[in-house]
């Protein structure tokens, strides 16, 4: 049995961690925007005596460990060999919620030929990305599609998201080498600066809710936690003049929305540029 299924990568603008001793009410305020690029993963399943787990990304055998505890939440005891091939259509560890994407579309895919919901295929993929630190809110954003802020943060029913309407061209620009999410969220000094500013900039955007309004806020997080280099900070500079720029949390990496054509010309001399739109429809099967 086989299904593929696709998880739009997911863009945090600015967030607050947000730690519980329970998982499900465990992630991150803040806001973001899902984008058409994403990670697609077809999944085969049959019947086994032991229980066999391979992965492979973008066609090469993978150690894959978000993807690997997802699937391994669903899977439980259950003997069953498990195929999983996974596509990344943007660089991972660059803030494009690669690695929930990936996680995600390969929990969709399996969720799909074993009978289980949605619901649990996201919680899967949610508790992997949180133990693993490779992120806080992408899952739970990336399911839901569109341009999003996170009130409160989780999964269902205590995590709620309020959507911003809007489609647009959006710029990515990826200007550096990847960073770790995982040192980042560990770093005492840096954690304090990124609660109080994600704190700040959420309730900001909650009294006026709009895609321009989050990029300032954006570019203010990105200014006041420092997590950005020199080279970050040209670029969102040199974009600004055409429209709206920030940097993506957390990644080498910026996001822009403007003037399209002069956004591309202008970040082309900073690194390579991919050009996609919002997604608006959220974590999916894929019928072939």
């Amino acid at each position: 049995m086989k299904a593929k299924a696709f998880a739009p990568g997911h863009i945090s603008g600015f967030f607050e961690p947000i730690y519980n001793q329970d998982i499900n009410r465990t992630g991150s305020r803040g806001a973001g925007i899902n984008v058409t690029f994403g990670s697609v993963s077809e999944v085969i399943a049959e019947n086994s005596s032991t229980q066999d787990l391979e992965i492979f990304v973008n066609n090469r055998k993978s150690n894959s460990p978000v993807i690997r505890l997802a699937l391994r939440y669903l899977l439980g005891q259950s003997p069953v060999k498990v195929v999983v091939k996974t596509k990344y259509e943007l660089p991972i560890g660059q803030g494009f919620g690669m690695s929930a994407a990936g996680a995600l579309s390969a929990t969709y895919a399996f969720a799909k030929i074993s009978g289980i919901s949605s619901n649990d295929a996201l919680r899967a993929s949610h508790f992997a990305e949180v133990q693993l630190k490779t992120g806080l809110g992408d899952a739970i954003a990336s399911s839901f599609g569109g341009i999003e802020i996170r009130k409160s943060a989780g999964l269902p029913p205590w995590g709620i998201i309020e959507h911003i309407p809007g489609n647009m061209d959006l710029v990515l620009c990826i200007i550096g080498k990847k960073l770790e999410t995982k040192r980042i969220l560990e770093d005492t000094n840096k954690i304090t600066k990124i609660i109080d500013y994600g704190k700040y900039c959420t309730k900001k955007l909650l009294q006026k809710p709009s895609v321009e309004n989050l990029f300032v806020l954006s570019k203010t997080f990105t200014e006041k936690t420092n997590l950005a280099d020199e080279k970050v900070h040209s670029a969102i500079k040199a974009a600004s003049k055409f429209g709206y720029a920030s940097m993506c949390m957390l990644g080498n990496s910026i996001f822009a929305m403007g003037k399209t054509d002069e956004l591309c010309n202008v970040l082309s001399s900073f690194g390579k540029i991919f050009i996609c739109n919002v997604d608006e429809f959220g974590a999916r099967v894929l019928e072939d």
